[in-house]
């Protein structure tokens, strides 16, 4: 990833799990998205690339909102502190549903076997 983005250029680190840009709004600020099951995703053909979800930037004073499709900004409605805080409650569900999904499954007969340990003190 360059120190120096260039703006309209959605610069992508496949080693690193990060995608990062200049703000689409032109306030010029670096807006980084990290890439992964839970986080955004980024699809790159002829026609450029798309990244989502949308990117919502809540943190910065310019509170843009905007899709990337094919290489072109969309923009997207401006959220109310209400509608930020439900959707960073809603990723934070989703997470968590994801990493929960992927724990290790202890059997009964495994949970059976830890508890006759326990109460003879093995």
């Amino acid at each position: 990833m360059p120190k120096l983005l260039e703006a309209g250029i959605l610069y992508v680190s496949e080693d690193f799990h990060t995608a990062a840009h200049i703000c689409a709004c032109g306030c010029g600020q670096k807006v980084r998205t990290p890439l992964g099951p839970t986080e955004w995703t980024v699809r790159n053909d002829t026609r450029g690339p798309t990244l989502r979800p949308s990117v919502g930037n809540w943190q910065l004073p310019c509170k843009s909102h905007y899709l990337i499709t094919n290489g072109n900004v969309q923009w997207s409605n401006q959220w109310t502190e209400q509608q930020i805080c439900a959707g960073r409650q809603k990723e934070h569900a989703r997470r968590t549903e994801y990493y929960e999904a992927r724990k290790p499954q202890v059997s009964w007969w495994r949970q059976l076997l830890d508890l006759v340990r326990q109460k003879l003190g093995l």
